[in-house]
């Protein structure tokens, strides 16, 4: 049987999910790494046919009707967005690895960077969000990864594999993520990221700074724009482009929900996971 990987379990990717399944054609996996933008609603009382409940409330029932299907919920935080030797897609996650025929990217909107006065300056200039992308351009250099968690973590150990030094910077938060000796951590609050054509140092509230090349960003969880970009799929701003039936530019990747743009509402996310759900099953 085929196998699909729905990553986060918001109504996009709970929609998908149940049109996969019910196919009876499909094993379906979905990655969640929590409650969503949804749990967060207060009171939705604009969704066709139910009385006015939490967010939080709508997406416990249907994640448990979706598990009443047999679909399976894994609790985890994707961290990378790979291909094995047929081309067929690989999540990773801080809790293994998972093989797939088709995936969908239903994680949300994508975070909003922080703001440090540089990085949206020098975006392209030595500010990345992707390390498995630009690692590449700062062989043996010093470089430095902004973050607290996992993903950081996970976005430096593949920085240090070919860069001089490499140092998560947790800009004033405790690190979320076990220490390794080949990475080294400063929490010090970042002030800015300075240079003019390309960066060359990053500054501290306390009155240093550190010399580095490179800046990469990974704040939090990997957000849509960050898995997409792992993998070249083509972005429309901080927005994944996708066609009338939700498939990104790589064969076997769709994505729906709030990380398309457009209305961030329920019923679209819910049409969208829908959408991707029938394609998925007609592309395997």
């Amino acid at each position: 049987m085929k196998k699909a990987m729905i990553i986060g379990s918001g109504p996009a990717g709970v929609s998908a999910a149940l049109y996969l399944k019910r196919s009876g054609k499909v094993d379906v996996t979905v990655i969640s790494n929590g409650s969503g933008a949804l749990a967060k609603a207060e009171k939705i009382e604009n969704y066709y046919g139910i009385e006015p409940m939490s967010g939080a409330e709508l997406e416990k029932r249907s994640i448990e009707n979706a598990k009443q299907l047999g679909i399976q919920f894994i609790e985890g935080q994707v961290i990378s967005l790979t291909f094995d030797e047929n081309m067929k897609p690989i999540v990773g996650t801080n809790n293994g690895k998972y093989h797939a025929d088709v995936i969908l990217i239903a994680t949300g909107a994508s975070r909003k960077a922080p703001k440090i006065p540089g990085l949206y300056e020098l975006e392209g200039k030595g500010v990345s969000y992707c390390a498995v992308c630009d690692a590449f351009f700062y062989r043996n250099k010093d470089v430095c990864v902004i973050g607290d968690g996992e993903y950081a973590l996970h976005e430096a150990q593949t920085l240090a594999q070919t860069s001089g030094t490499v140092t998560i910077l947790t800009n004033g938060i405790e690190p979320r993520f076990e220490k390794t000796d080949n990475i080294l951590i400063n929490t010090a609050k970042l002030s800015s990221i300075n240079g003019t054509d390309c960066v060359t140092s990053v500054s501290f509230e306390n009155g240093s700074s550190m010399a580095v090349s490179g800046v990469f960003v990974a704040i939090g969880v990997a957000g849509s724009t960050d898995l997409a970009r792992k993998v070249g799929i083509e972005l429309e701003g901080n927005k994944i482009k996708v066609n009338e039936n939700m498939m990104t530019n790589i064969p076997g990747i769709f994505s729906a929900g709030d990380c398309t743009g457009g209305l961030l509402q329920v019923a679209k996310a819910v049409y969208e996971g829908a959408q991707a759900g029938l394609a998925m099953i007609k592309y395997l």
